[in-house]
């Protein structure tokens, strides 16, 4: 994130997810309504462990709120923050630090939420929660000197002159005093809006949205959010531990307001890269959840602790415009055609993945006819052309760059996964694509997003889950100099698009609008590659209880687990 996404990695098989937005997802064919994979628990809680052990396959690259742009950042940050509100299990916001729904109250053509913050909301060392802790984040957020990727958030949320301070030009660039909130008193935040947007409280879960402990935070100085004691914490848990490269711990925090609620003791985490190894830690009772690759899914399907579902959660090939092979349409166009996504599910992934040959997923959005946002277009673009035509292009992307033969650089991250992926598109390409050779550049997760985050790659892996239930979630990624373009795109047509759909208050109107920008991103422009939805097989112990995941924001929320019949 999220979204990703972008982290999302909850199991081993969410290796590639380089959203910067949390992702997940429920619809999930062995679990409950709203992605409870653990079902719903009943009774007492008995006299079993409260102990959960969990697998990640990356380090956390930042628990700064302001800063974090990845799913595995944006997943810790959730168990152990809370904003105004969080996803429940059937994820609808509910309230967190905010004591009740907000009042209204239209203002020139304005509206302003008034939030009241719970009296009982403390930090994990006593201190209160106020409405100016949630004004310090974000105007950090905004702050041109610590300005977050995911400031356009705001913007996105309606908030009053949100997108002016962000833009360079504007009379109002940096002046993070006019962004519209205010603290009425210690328990009272005013949030004016300039647009209603219908998923406001959902977007108000989202970890850039979490309030930030002011005269805390400037004690620590650049050390803020960089080990266990640099950090307090307002939600279900505290990080007790945090093993940099190793793991990480949390214990429940006795200050959250709702502490009673929460069964869990202890949640540890441990980073382990390789599949099999993951799947043996769950075989010995070491861990109680494993993601599965292909290798194991046969294995596994009829076990009783097997679970799969499809997420709303995109993977695609970043295409660096600035180099000079990638800035030529044809050259783009053959990349996207020569890609077998068929084979990548069905063999290498066997995980319920769908082949994808489109950005938003399906299942996700429905429009104001309550048709989902795939029905335009269900299978992709282009979905009957393939090598032949491939070629043809490539063939005449060379001629018009006039080379023979084009190197590319392919960033990966170096997980297991993600390498088998890696070369599996080298071997799409070079086979299909006579006179291209592919380098594989494996990264370390941190390293990884440092590198794309600079634009200093050919092709980048990217995976993409949703920040809030919209399509402009995805598609807002690729407007010229966004923060997550990445890769030098430009087009004033998808732009118009874009910008217009964020304005336009005609529903109909609007999401025409944005399946025609989804239409030039891909089927015009060949700006990115789409290569699959991601489904996720994984094994988890019937005895853990409410495991609730989330198809955008945050990929789980442990608040509500129970360890049962252990």
């Amino acid at each position: 994130m999220r979204k990703t996404k972008w982290t999302v990695f909850l199991s081993l098989i969410l290796v590639l997810s380089i959203f910067l937005s949390a992702c997940g997802g429920g619809g999930n064919n062995n679990a409950g309504e709203g992605g409870n994979e653990g079902g719903n628990a009943e009774g007492g809680e008995g006299k079993s462990e409260q102990v959960l052990n969990l697998l990640e396959s990356a380090e956390i690259p930042s628990m700064d709120t302001t800063q974090a742009t990845d799913a595995t950042s944006f997943n810790a940050m959730n168990q152990i923050f809370e904003g105004l509100y969080r996803l429940d299990e059937n994820n609808k916001p509910v309230l967190g630090m905010a004591a009740d729904e907000p009042k209204e109250e239209e203002k020139d053509g304005e509206t302003v939420y008034t939030f009241t913050i719970r009296d009982d909301a403390n930090w994990s060392d006593g201190t209160p929660v106020t409405a100016n802790d949630f004004i310090f984040a974000w105007k950090k957020a905004m702050n041109p000197d610590s300005l977050s990727q995911y400031a356009s958030m705001f913007g996105t949320a309606g908030i009053k002159n949100a997108n002016a301070i962000i833009t360079e030009g504007d009379p109002l660039y940096g002046k993070v005093d006019e962004l519209g909130v205010k603290a009425v008193d210690d328990k009272t935040l005013e949030i004016t809006v300039t647009q209603k947007v219908p998923y406001f409280k959902s977007l108000l879960t989202f970890a850039t949205f979490y309030p930030q402990p002011k005269d805390f935070v400037e004690k620590q100085g650049d050390k803020y959010a960089l080990e266990t004691d640099t950090m307090l914490y307002n939600g279900p848990f505290v990080m007790s531990e945090w093993n940099h490269g190793d793991g990480w711990t949390f214990e429940k925090n006795p200050e959250y307001w709702d502490n009673e609620t929460v069964s869990l003791e202890k949640v540890t985490y441990k980073i382990v890269k390789d599949v099999a190894t993951g799947v043996n830690l769950y075989e010995t009772g070491k861990v109680d959840r494993a993601g599965l690759s292909a290798d194991f899914v046969d294995q596994y399907k009829g076990n009783e602790d097997f679970v799969t579902r499809l997420e709303p959660t995109m993977f695609f090939l970043r295409l660096n415009q600035k180099n000079e092979a990638l800035a030529n349409t044809n050259i783009r166009k053959a990349l996207y055609l020569a890609y077998d996504r068929e084979g990548l599910v069905n063999v290498l992934l066997n995980n319920g993945s769908v082949a994808a040959k489109y950005f938003v997923p399906k299942e996700f959005a429905f429009g104001p006819n309550g048709k989902d946002f795939r029905e335009f277009a269900p299978d992709g673009f282009l979905a009957d052309k393939g090598a032949e035509e491939a070629k043809a292009a490539w063939e005449k992307g060379l001629q018009e760059i006039g080379k023979d033969s084009v190197d590319l650089e392919f960033l990966t991250t170096d997980t297991e996964l993600a390498s088998k992926i890696a070369e599996y598109a080298k071997e799409q390409f070079q086979t299909k694509l006579e006179g291209l050779n592919v380098t594989i550049n494996k990264q370390p997760w941190k390293q990884f997003l440092e590198l794309e985050t600079a634009g200093d790659f050919d092709i980048s892996t990217g995976g993409w889950g949703p920040d809030y239930p919209d399509p402009m979630t995805f598609l807002y990624m690729f407007e010229t100099g966004a923060d997550y373009n990445r890769m030098n795109y430009t087009s004033e047509k998808y732009d118009k698009l874009v910008s217009g759909a964020k304005k336009e208050t005609d529903l109909e109107k609007r999401w025409k609008m944005m399946q025609d920008a989804e239409k030039v991103l891909i089927e015009e422009d060949f700006a990115i590659v789409p290569t699959y939805q991601r489904g996720t097989a994984s094994l988890m112990k019937p005895y853990v209880k409410n495991y609730f995941l989330h198809p955008f924001g945050a990929d789980t929320s442990l608040k509500w687990v129970k360890i049962e019949g252990k």
